[in-house]
């Protein structure tokens, strides 16, 4: 037993060694030829899989833990979704996915059915359905880093990647409904399956809201690192495995998760902790998808293989961009989305698996379509960067989008060059500060690039951006952007990483100056406080109120607004302090004699 178990260890080592080896090897070469981790991930596998070199077996035990990654990572994004903001996103998430999903299976279909006609339709349906499906894995890592999930096409193609992996339970539906198998004992019913689903979610928000929070109140009080990280990994998986069970995507359970979490006060601890898993799983994925592709299908059909990865790429490109442009996306932006969401995904495995043990199609179709989804995932890196040439090109309806590295270092940041940001730069620039300007609209971009303002492109919340842009020299950052749902709890990450820098923010309104005022360094402006004010002191002046006058009576309301808001912050109550109201019930009189 003991020898068994040493061989055993021996075995996982070296397996560990292998696989972390050519990941390390491969993804330095391609990173330094400028074609991203990805495909390098998937050359390494096919180098190292029972293909290739066959150093590492069973790849299929390898795919399956490292789906994983998957998880977390939906998790993570989940985290940076609040379900107001999800809200926003209900048009595109329950109207834009369903039609790509549905346009581009159905061209698959079509497709399939001209390039292998001995194919039943039943079969090509379940093959052109799942290649709708894009990857997840590959997609939003893309985005985060390169600071796009916030942009208009970025937005969009989250709504998609997320509908499509709620469109898991009707696509095993169809798979269930065509099937050819004898029926299993205690099978569960599509309808069944998705009231589950909807009953799971549910469930899920319940226990986070008042089993999970105060779970981590506890952890949060013992301060124990591990024990955080433990309660973060149990709570993702415990998620994923409620909605594995039922039959529906496990990834879809930790997305629930995260967005169950995406107020609370620890989410930057969760996320902070979680993102090294995600990372090295999501790596350990692609390994797996390249240690699984079936060279020999290939080699036997290269021009079959090739022709079908082709048509994938350019049916979901065709469909996706016109989409894009009738959703209100520009030119560019869409071919950007198009490009990005036009390789078939990790989800499909899954739907071919359960299409061949629905003796719907061989195992030589789920090997030969599995290539076709491996080859338009190494063709992503090619056409993104295609796709930034393209968006790095300034037409006549263009705008020139330059990343805020691109900057010369200046002593103030400037994120938002709207109504209110404009105001602030010509001030600190005639106070003789330096700006840089950063903006996420491009129309903003180009209004300011016709007045002979420079403005970068980007979403200037991220801390990442911010780097770039010179952050850690800057010796102030005004929040000047139009966002209601940005609090003191959601700026941490930027207070943390640039301690020494002066954050300033609009304020949209009063609630949101209290979540502001949770965090003294902060600086905070009502947008409309001031304008009011001078107005008001204007019509005191024409009403023939003396100048002194005026200034008292602004003086004593400015304390009175400050002695109430501080009133509100202190209760949490929106009611408190209103004695300090001109007017309100309970109001101390407050009169100035006038001539």
């Amino acid at each position: 037993m003991e020898e068994a178990s040493h061989h055993l260890v021996a075995d996982v080592m070296l397996g560990g060694v292998v696989l972390l080896g050519a990941a390390l090897v491969a993804v330095l070469i391609f990173r330094k030829l400028g074609l991203g981790a990805v495909l390098g991930y998937l050359v390494a596998g096919i180098v190292i899989g029972p293909d290739g070199l066959g150093l590492i077996g069973a790849p299929e035990t390898i795919l399956a833990y490292s789906e994983i990654g998957i998880i977390l990572l939906l998790f993570l994004v989940g985290l940076e979704l609040s379900p107001s903001r999800l809200w926003l996103l209900r048009r595109d998430i329950l109207l834009f996915g369903p039609l790509q999903v549905i346009l581009c299976g159905f061209g698959m279909f079509a497709v399939i059915r001209l390039a292998v006609p001995n194919f039943s339709w039943e079969a090509a349906l379940v093959l052109g359905l799942p290649l709708a499906l894009s990857s997840t894995a590959q997609v939003l890592p893309l985005l985060q880093s390169r600071g796009r999930i916030k942009t208009d096409y970025g937005e969009k193609s989250f709504s998609i990647l997320l509908f499509q992996d709620i469109s898991i339970v009707p696509l095993l539906t169809i798979v269930a409904a065509l099937s050819r198998a004898p029926a299993e004992e205690g099978a569960i019913s599509g309808w069944y399956l998705a009231l589950y689903a909807v009953v799971a979610i549910v469930g899920l928000v319940l226990a986070g809201r008042y089993l999970l929070s105060p779970l981590l109140r506890l952890v949060g009080k013992i301060s124990e690192r591990e024990l955080f990280i433990v309660t973060g990994l149990f709570t993702v998986c415990l998620s994923a495995a409620v909605m594995q069970a039922i039959g529906v995507s496990p990834a879809l359970g930790a997305f629930v998760a995260g967005v169950m979490l995406a107020e609370s006060p620890y989410r930057h601890e969760l996320e902070a902790d979680i993102d090294p898993f995600r990372s090295i799983l999501l790596g350990l994925f692609f390994l797996a998808v390249g240690m699984l592709l079936d060279v020999d299908v290939i080699l036997a059909q290269p021009l079959l293989v090739a022709g079908l990865a082709l048509a994938l790429v350019i049916v979901k490109i065709a469909v996706i961009y016109a989409l894009g442009r009738v959703f209100g996306l520009k030119n560019n932006p869409s071919i950007i989305m198009a490009m990005l969401l036009s390789q078939g995904g990790e989800f499909a495995f899954v739907l071919f698996a359960a299409a061949q043990g629905a003796l719907l199609i061989e195992p030589e179709a789920a090997s030969l379509f599995g290539a076709v989804v491996t080859l338009s995932m190494a063709s992503t890196p090619f056409l993104m960067i295609l796709a930034g040439k393209l968006a790095a090109r300034k037409g006549k309806d263009d705008v020139q989008l330059d990343d805020p590295e691109l900057a010369s270092q200046a002593n103030v940041i400037i994120v938002g060059h709207g109504r209110f940001g404009q105001q602030v730069s010509q001030i600190m620039q005639a106070a003789g500060r330096s700006v840089t300007l950063i903006d996420i609209n491009p129309q903003t971009i180009d209004r300011s690039g016709d007045f002979g303002f420079k403005v970068f492109y980007g979403d200037g919340t991220r801390v990442d951006l911010l780097q770039r842009a010179g952050g850690e020299d800057a010796q102030a950052i005004f929040f000047c952007i139009d966002d209601r749902y940005m609090t003191a709890e959601s700026l941490m990450p930027v207070r943390e990483t640039f301690p020494r820098t002066k954050l300033f923010v609009r304020a949209f309104d009063r609630q949101q100056a209290l979540k502001l005022m949770e965090d003294d360094g902060i600086s905070i402006m009502r947008e409309v406080f001031e304008s009011s004010i001078r107005m008001s002191a204007d019509a005191l002046k024409f009403f023939g109120t003396d100048r002194a006058a005026i200034h008292d009576i602004i003086a004593e309301f400015r304390r009175r607004d400050r002695n109430r808001l501080n009133a509100q912050f202190t209760s949490g109550d929106m009611h408190a302090g209103k004695r300090h109201s001109f007017g309100g019930d309970d109001s101390d009189d407050f009169l100035i004699a006038q001539d």
